[in-house]
C-alpha cells in the first residue's frame, strides 16, 4: 500500500470517527429513546452508539460481542432503500446481523422495536454457539 493511500485511510477513518462522536453528540429522539432501552447491558448484552464500521458506515447501535447492528429508520432513509439495502449486505458479508427497526415505532411503541432488537440478539446467540455466520 503506497504512502498516500495510507494517509488517504488514515484521515477517512478520522473523519468517520469525527463524525460519530459528533452523531453521539445530537442523537434523533428516536435513537435517544431505544438508546436508552439497550444501555447498560439491558437486554443482557453490551451496546455501544454511532460506531464506524468496515472503514465507511457509522451504525447506530452496534453489540460486538454478537456482531448485531441496530438501524433506526427514521425519514432520512425513506428515499435511501437501495443505498440502505447495499450497506446492509456490506455489514453482512463481514459478518454482522443487521437489524432495522422504524422510528415511528421506536417512538410509539418502544416496546415491539426493544422486541425485535431482542429476537435479532436471540438468532446472533443461537448462531454463535452453533457455530455459523451472521446474516439478517
Amino acid at each position: 500500500m503506497s504512502v498516500h493511500r495510507d494517509r488517504y485511510s488514515l484521515r477517512r477513518a478520522e473523519l468517520l470517527a469525527a463524525r460519530a462522536r459528533g452523531m453521539r453528540f445530537a442523537p434523533t429522539p428516536s435513537e435517544e429513546r431505544l438508546w436508552q432501552a439497550l444501555r447498560g447491558r439491558r437486554l443482557g448484552v453490551q451496546f455501544r452508539r454511532q460506531v464506524p464500521l468496515l472503514g465507511k458506515y457509522v451504525v447506530d447501535f452496534l453489540a460486538p460481542a454478537l456482531k448485531v447492528v441496530v438501524e433506526v429508520d427514521g425519514a432520512y432513509h425513506a428515499g435511501r432503500a437501495r443505498a440502505d439495502a447495499r450497506r446492509d449486505a456490506a455489514l453482512r458479508k463481514a459478518g454482522y446481523r443487521v437489524v432495522r427497526v422504524s422510528a415511528d415505532v421506536v417512538m410509539q411503541e418502544l416496546g415491539t422495536a426493544v422486541e425485535e432488537v431482542r429476537k435479532a440478539l436471540a438468532r446472533a446467540t443461537r448462531s454463535a454457539r452453533s457455530g455459523s455466520g451472521g446474516g439478517s
